[in-house]
């Protein structure tokens, strides 16, 4: 895995490669970041490629939201996430639920997802099942404008995770 400095270098297809999968099946971020070369750090990178993300139409945004599985999901159970979602969702162990913590997620995503047009997301990295299961259920009367919102901002903590574990690969 890269470097920094060796990102900074690379051409725009090897970097979209090489940062393609921070943002779920939605490499068009990394790539419209690429001209902003040469980042000074990771956390100048993180927030070049938010920034990107946070300025394409909302219409892009949603195609980037909708991109994210279910948590605990049928994709899950079918071993056919990303292999940095199985990561996340296994580190909130989400791969070892009960039949009823199982029926809940589903009841909470269908209901959810019936709600928004997206999927319920939350950086699974930073919480355990039960807050997820907490936050799907105080997040369910919200909004659509602050889901959205609110998705965006739990992408960018993905993301901001999944660039560290790329980084500390390489140091």
């Amino acid at each position: 895995m890269p470097t920094l400095a060796t990102l900074n270098h690379l051409d725009r297809a090897a970097f979209t490669g090489a940062l393609g999968h921070l943002f779920e099946h939605s490499p068009w971020v990394a790539d419209e970041t690429w001209p902003q070369r040469p980042f000074r750090d990771a956390a100048h990178l993180h927030a070049a490629l938010c920034a990107t993300m946070r300025a394409a139409a909302p219409a892009r945004q949603l195609v980037l939201i909708r991109a994210h599985p279910d948590l605990a999901g049928r994709l899950a159970r079918q071993n056919a996430l990303t292999a940095e979602s199985t990561r996340e969702q296994a580190s909130a162990g989400l791969n070892r639920l009960t039949d009823d913590e199982l029926a809940e997620f589903q009841r909470l995503n269908t209901a959810y997802l019936a709600r928004f047009g997206f999927p319920f997301i939350i950086c699974a990295r930073l919480n355990a099942k039960s807050a997820i299961l907490a936050a799907m259920q105080t997040r369910l009367p919200n909004t659509a404008e602050l889901e959205f919102s609110t998705a965006l901002g739990e992408i960018e903590k993905i993301a901001q995770i999944r660039l560290n574990d790329l980084l500390e690969k390489t140091t």
